[in-house]
């Protein structure tokens, strides 16, 4: 495993870590269990929800980015050249 492969999967790991941590604090909320630095459920899931978005938004982008250079995605996903005038 190179250097480079290894940096590429701690840099994964974090926002899996970051959307795991979003589902505990929505189901948490959901038994009515609140954790220390929040005031209220409310924020508790909102909060949550934004880490789970955020989590799985830079996942999907790592993988798109990384299929795209790989030209394996559809059409419709590829990145348009831009315009000659």
């Amino acid at each position: 495993m190179t250097f480079q492969r290894l940096l590429a999967l701690i840099v994964l790991l974090i926002p899996v870590g970051l959307a795991g941590y979003g589902i505990k604090l929505m189901r948490d909320t959901f038994f009515q269990i609140i954790n220390w630095p929040y005031p209220g459920g409310t924020i508790q899931f909102f909060i949550g929800l934004i880490a789970f978005i955020a989590g799985v938004w830079f996942i999907g982008g790592f993988i798109l980015y990384r299929d795209r250079k790989n030209n394996k995605v559809a059409i419709r996903f590829q990145k348009k050249a831009p315009a000659r005038e």
